[in-house]
C-alpha cells in the first residue's frame, strides 16, 4: 500500500491513504495505544521521494565519483551495471507489491476485523509466516512502518497470548530505541505470571529475546536490554526451558554481555546505567542455568570464573550481585573441573576474603562464600597453601567464627529464656549453618603440614574449636559437632612441641567421652580418630584405660565398618606399644576380633591389615608358645590367613584408578608383607604342632 498501489476491500478499490482510513474506521476497530506509537526514522523523512521509495542511486553515485583514475570505458560500464541493478530492483519491487497485495494485506485486514482473539492469534501466526516467507522481516522493508501501525493497534486488546504473537512479530521486524524498550516491558509484563509459561515455550519467543541481546547495542538499549534480561530470568527458573535456553546460546550471549559491561566499567571507572540491575537479572539467570551440566561445560571452554569474579570485585557495594554470583559458584565448585578452574584464578581468594569482611553479619551470602572455600580446600593442596597466603587469611576465617559463635550463643539464651522455639531456632539454624561450613574450611585447611602445625599452635583456633564441643550437644547440631571434632583430629595428627592440642589434649579426651557414649556412629568414628592421634602419649592411655574406653575399641572391632575398624585398632596398637598394657587384648575377645578384622578387610586393606599386625606384633613381644599366645583357634587362623595373604595381590574395585591401583599395591608389597612375614615367622617358631586325634566312635 505504497505509492500508487491499490487495495481491494469489500470490492472497494482503495489507495494506501483511503485503505489505512478505512480500516481505523472499521466498526470492530482495535484502539491503539500510544505508549507504542512507532518513531518515524528522521533520516528516512529528510530524504527525496524517489530515494524513500527504495531506490539507492546517491550511494552509487558517491561510490562512482571516488573511484581514482576511473575511465571513460569504466565509467560506461559503471552505469550499465547500476541501470541493470535499477531494473532489477524495479522488477523486486514489482513482485513483492505482488506479494504483499495478494499475501499480506488480506491478512491485515482479518486483523483489522478482530471478530475473537483467536482468530485474531492465528491472523498473526499466518502473519508472521507470509513476513519470512516473502523475505519481509528486518528493519529495512520499506512497508515496515504500516505493518508496524496496524500491530500496535492490537496490544490493548489485553490477551497475553495475542500480546506475545506481536511482540514475536515486532522484535523480527527490528525496531528500536522506546519502540523495543516498549515491546521488551509488554514481553516481562507476561512472564511475570508463571501460567504463562506454556504460551512463552510454544510462541517460541525465547530466540527473539535472545536475539534482541545478541544483536542489539547495550549502551544504547540499557532500560530495553533490563526488561528483556527480567523476562529471560523468570523463565529460567522453569527447567522446561534450560535446553533449549542454552542450546540457543543463552550462556555466551549472557558472558558476552558480562564482559562488556566490565570492560566498561575498567575503561571509564563508571558503570553503565542500570548495569547493576542488568547484572542481577543475569547472574540470576546463570545460577538458574548452571544446573545443566551442558552448560557448566560451556562455561569452562569460554573461561567465564574469571569474568565473574572481575565483575563481583568490581561490584563488591552491590550485594544482590555478589550473593547471586556466590551461588553460581557454589553450584559449580561441587563440581571437580568447575572446581579446580576456580582456584587457579588465584585472585579470587582475596575477593572471598574482601567481601567476608565487608559483609560478615550478611548470612546469605558469607555461609556460600565459606562454603566455595571449603570446596576449593577440599582436595587441593594448592588452593589452600594459595588461601594461607593471603594476607589475613586465618584471622579473617576466625573472626567470622567468633562472629556467629556469639550469635548462636545469643539464640541459645533466648531459647532458654522462653521466647517462642520456633522464631529462635531459624535464624539460629541459619547461625549454625555459617558455623558448619567455617570448620569444614578449618579442617580442610590444616591438612597441609604448614598449615596446620601453625593452626595446632594458635590459641584462638583451637579454643574456639573446644569451645563449641563444650556447649554443641551431637543431638543439637550433629553436623557442627562432627566437624569441629574432625577438624580437632586433623589437628592433633601434628605432634609439635608449641601444640595448644596436646597442651589440651586431657580436656579433649574428656570431650570426646561424650561422643563416644552417643548413638552416632559418625560421630564415634570421628571421636576415636583424635584418640588415635592422642593415644601415642602415655598420659592418654591411662586415661583410656581408666576410663575403660579399651574395652569399647575392642567392641568396635566388631562393628564391620571398616573406617571404625581402622582407627580402633589404632588406639588398640597405641595401647600395645606399653607392655603393661597389652593384657587388655585378651579383655573381650580382643584377639579373635583382630583376626576377624584382617580376614574380612585385610586383603582390600593393606593400611588395616598392617595395623591388625603390628599390633598382633606387640602383644606377642614375648611369646614361648602360639597357642598360649593367640590360643589354638586364632593361632591356626592366623597360619593360614598370613600364608594366604603373602601369596596374594592386594584386591582393588573398579573405584580405583589406574595411579592409585599402583599405590596401594606398591604398599601392599612393601609396607604389609614385611610385616605379615615377620609375624608368619614368629607364629611359626613358636607354635608346636599336635599328633591329630583319632576320630572317636560312636
Amino acid at each position: 500500500m505504497m505509492g500508487d498501489s491499490m487495495v481491494k476491500i469489500n470490492g472497494i478499490c482503495l489507495t494506501e491513504s483511503n485503505a489505512i482510513g478505512h480500516l481505523k474506521s472499521h466498526p470492530l476497530q482495535l484502539t491503539y495505544g500510544g505508549g507504542f506509537r512507532e518513531i518515524q526514522e528522521q533520516e528516512a523523512a529528510s530524504l527525496p521521494s524517489h530515494l524513500r521509495s527504495g531506490g539507492d542511486q546517491g550511494e552509487r553515485r558517491l561510490r562512482a565519483m571516488s573511484c581514482p583514475n576511473s575511465s571513460d570505458l569504466s565509467s560506461l560500464e559503471t552505469n550499465t551495471v547500476s541501470k541493470a541493478n535499477l531494473q532489477e530492483k524495479d522488477t523486486d519491487s514489482e513482485v513483492d507489491d505482488i506479494f504483499w497485495n495478494t499475501r499480506i494485506v488480506p491478512i491485515l485486514h482479518e486483523l483489522e476485523k478482530g471478530e475473537n482473539t483467536e482468530t485474531v492469534c492465528a491472523a498473526c501466526t499466518q502473519l508472521h509466516h507470509a513476513l519470512e516467507e516473502g523475505n519481509m522481516l528486518g528493519s529495512k522493508f520499506k512497508r515496515r512502518s504500516i505493518l508496524l501501525k496496524t500491530l500496535y493497534k492490537l496490544v490493548d486488546v489485553g490477551s497475553d497470548s495475542l500480546s506475545l504473537k506481536l511482540a514475536k512479530i515486532i522484535l523480527a521486524l527490528k525496531v528500536s530505541r522506546k519502540n523495543l524498550l516498549n515491546v521488551c516491558k509488554l514481553v516481562f509484563k507476561i512472564s511475570r505470571n508463571e501460567k504463562n509459561d506454556y504460551l512463552i515455550k510454544n510462541d517460541g519467543i525465547l530466540e527473539s529475546l535472545l536475539e534482541v541481546l545478541r544483536n542489539e547495542d547495550l549502551q544504547s538499549n540499557t532500560e530495553a536490554f533490563l526488561y528483556c534480561m527480567g523476562t529471560i530470568k523468570f523463565i529460567s527458573g522453569n527447567p522446561r526451558f534450560l535446553n533449549e535456553m542454552i542450546s540457543k546460546g543463552a550462556v555466551e550471549i549472557l558472558m558476552n554481555l558480562i564482559k562488556q559491561i566490565n570492560e566498561n566499567t575498567k575503561e571509564c571507572s563508571t558503570c553503565l546505567p542500570n548495569s547493576g540491575h542488568l547484572l542481577v537479572q543475569m547472574t540470576a539467570t546463570l545460577r538458574n542455568l548452571v544446573d545443566s551440566p551442558l552448560a557448566r561445560s560451556k562455561l569452562l571452554s569460554i573461561n567465564a570464573l574469571p569474568q565473574l569474579c572481575v565483575v563481583m570485585g568490581q561490584h563488591t557495594d552491590d550485594k544482590d550481585v555478589c550473593t547471586n554470583i556466590a551461588r553460581i559458584f557454589s553450584k559449580l565448585t561441587s563440581y571437580h573441573d568447575c572446581c579446580v578452574a576456580l582456584a587457579n584464578y588465584s585472585r579470587c581468594y582475596a575477593l572471598f576474603l574482601n567481601l567476608i569482611n565487608k559483609y560478615q553479619k550478611k548470612q546469605d551470602l558469607v555461609v556460600r562464600i565459606v562454603f566455595i572455600l571449603g570446596n576449593l580446600t577440599a582436595k587441593n593442596n594448592q588452593a589452600r597453601e594459595q588461601f594461607s597466603k593471603e594476607k589475613g587469611s586465618i584471622p579473617t576465617l576466625l573472626s567470622l567464627f567468633h562472629t556467629f559463635y556469639e550469635l548462636d550463643l545469643h539464640s541459645r539464651k533466648q531459647v532458654g529464656e522462653g521466647e517462642e522455639q520456633p522464631k529462635a531456632r531459624k535464624p539460629q539454624a541459619q547461625v549454625e549453618d555459617v558455623l558448619i561450613k567455617l570448620t569444614r574450611v578449618l579442617a580442610n585447611l590444616a591438612i597441609h603440614p604448614g598449615i596446620g602445625q601453625a593452626m595446632a599452635a594458635n590459641p584462638h583456633v583451637v579454643g574456639l574449636l573446644l569451645a563449641t564441643l563444650e556447649y554443641k550437644s551431637i543431638d543439637e547440631c550433629e553436623e557442627l559437632v562432627i566437624n569441629t571434632t574432625a577438624t580437632i583430629n586433623n589437628l592433633s595428627y601434628y605432634q609439635v612441641k608449641n601444640s595448644i592440642i596436646q597442651d589440651k589434649k586431657l580436656h579433649i579426651a574428656e570431650l570426646l567421652l561424650k561422643l563416644l557414649m552417643s548413638n552416632n556412629m559418625d560421630a564415634i568414628l570421628e571421636a576415636v580418630r583424635v584418640l588415635g592421634n592422642l593415644s601415642q602419649d602415655h598420659d592418654i592411655c591411662d586415661f583410656i584405660v581408666q576410663k575403660n574406653v579399651h574395652k569399647f575399641m575392642i567392641a568396635l572391632l566388631d562393628a564391620k565398618h571398616q573406617d571404625i575398624c581402622f582407627s580402633a585398632c589404632g588406639v588398640l596398637l597405641n595401647l600395645t606399644v606399653d607392655k603393661d598394657k597389652r593384657v587388655i587384648l585378651k579383655e573381650g575377645g580382643g584377639i579373635k576380633k583382630l583376626v576377624d578384622c584382617l580376614r574380612d578387610f585385610g586383603p582390600t586393606d593393606w593400611q588395616l591389615a598392617c595395623l591388625v599386625c603390628k599390633t598382633l606384633w606387640n602383644f606377642s613381644e614375648n611369646i614361648t608358645n602360639a597357642s598360649l599366645c593367640f590360643g589354638d583357634e586364632d593361632t591356626s587362623t592366623l597360619l593360614v590367613l598370613l600364608s594366604s595373604l603373602l601369596d596374594e595381590e592386594l584386591a582393588l574395585d573398579g573405584s580405583f584408578d589406574q595411579e592409585l591401583k599402583n599405590y596401594h599395591k606398591l604398599h601392599w608389597e612393601t609396607e604389609f608383607k614385611p610385616v605379615a612375614q615377620q609375624l608368619l615367622n614368629r607364629i611359626q617358631s613358636h607354635h608346636t604342632f599336635l599328633e591329630p586325634l583319632p576320630i572317636p566312635s560312636f
